[in-house]
């Protein structure tokens, strides 16, 4: 899926929960199969099939928005991708709104941006808070991840909230990027907040230009793995996050489905992918953050789920590599270690049970790209009821 759908599933939980209306007067997008999607869950919003460079500044002001939601293409600024930035042809389209939105005839009140982690230090952003300082916006920057609201899965992403007024946000660090997620509480205390210095990690960046994945530890080569390919410090990681009582456990997101048989991983995945699997249980308070592979490849795409929770997999792991390979499937197998299901990764990336797939692979919807609804819902109410209400979206 897309940019639009998960802004506009928030909305839609924004309104069941809050006293505050919101209609999205228009979404965007050039993908035929995710528009086909978006059309039959939200029939009654305004559709445009084309480019964000191909609106002009006329058509921008006749919507007459109050607030932007935006998740621009992040592929320019994956820190294991190329890093293209402002020469990436996919900026060409937030560039263009950088543009208009000073010309615009009337400024939008709120502005909330999503992206990956490796954004905060781009130059495409500086040009984003830039333009912004010059409309007149006061403005927060953070890298938050669902775990922040309990939900189990790690998806770092970096968040931008701005609002069009003189005086700074009650939340607002300037030159800081927060890495919890603020309440009305920590607002009004004078406590210490964790951030980090974007300028700082600028630098660091021009040193290392692909620092590590977020829920992968790069081994040093002289730390010892323990069973799997996994060192004393992964492991003890992630003890920690499955004792963190303020993350629900996965087993609430899971489907109640006794046929799962599909799911399950084939004997060649497992020989093959038996030390690189992330493996968690429904009790488990932890996943890894699902990519655009997931279900087509092994490898880094997202955690598997241990569904034989009586098994110990370190009973399993023991002097796997000393045995054949028929030895080896018939202990792995004991594990009956499956895929989520689309749905599951629905649930924990937000979108609500009425929400419906389509398009021409509707068992495998791409979760890669979308903003978490119940993730976007809670951090614009949260952040945006710190000051005052909103009524009117321009969803992107």
């Amino acid at each position: 899926m897309v940019y639009h759908v998960g802004w506009h599933a928030s909305s839609m939980l924004w309104n069941q929960d809050s006293c505050v209306s919101a209609e999205v007067v228009a979404a965007i997008d050039v993908n035929t199969i995710a528009n086909e999607v978006y059309r039959h869950n939200f029939p009654h919003t305004q559709l445009w099939a084309k480019t964000i460079e191909g609106i002009s500044l006329q058509e921008f002001n006749q919507l007459s928005f109050n607030m932007i939601l935006m998740s621009p293409p992040c592929q320019p600024f994956t820190r294991i991708g190329l890093q293209g930035d402002v020469s990436d042809p996919r900026t060409k389209s937030f560039l263009h709104v950088l543009h208009v939105l000073p010309r615009l005839q009337k400024l939008p009140k709120y502005i909330l941006l999503e992206n990956v982690k490796g954004f905060e230090v781009s130059s495409t952003r500086d040009l984003f808070v830039q333009t912004l300082e010059n409309c007149g916006f006061k403005y927060q920057e953070f890298l938050l991840s669902p775990t922040s609201l309990g939900i189990p899965n790690s998806r770092l992403r970096y968040f931008l909230i701005a609002k069009l007024q003189s005086e700074p946000l009650s939340f607002q660090i300037p030159g800081q990027v927060l890495v919890e997620f603020p309440t009305v509480e920590a607002a009004n205390s004078q406590g210490p907040t964790v951030t980090v210095d974007v300028r700082k990690n600028s630098e660091e960046r021009k040193i290392e230009p692909n620092p590590p994945s977020d829920d992968n530890t790069q081994c040093s080569g002289k730390e010892t793995f323990l069973f799997k390919l996994e060192t004393a410090e992964e492991r003890k990681r992630k003890l920690q996050q499955d004792s963190d009582f303020s993350v629900q456990m996965l087993k609430g997101f899971l489907e109640n489905d006794d046929d799962m048989s599909q799911y399950f991983l084939p004997p060649k995945a497992l020989l093959r992918y038996a030390l690189l699997l992330d493996i968690v249980q429904p009790t488990c308070r932890r996943s890894t953050c699902f990519t655009k592979g997931y279900g087509s490849y092994v490898e880094g795409t997202g955690s598997v789920l241990q569904t034989a929770e009586d098994i110990q997999i370190e009973n399993v792991y023991t002097s796997l590599e000393t045995l054949s390979e028929e030895e080896k499937l018939m202990k792995l197998s004991m594990l009956k270690l499956r895929y989520f299901t689309p749905r599951e990764i629905a649930n924990l990336h937000g979108f609500p049970p009425e929400f419906v797939f389509l398009g021409s692979a509707p068992d495998s919807p791409d979760f890669s790209t979308p903003v978490p609804g119940a993730f976007s819902t809670s951090f614009s109410r949260n952040l945006l009821t710190l000051e005052d209400d909103s009524t009117l979206f321009y969803d992107w």
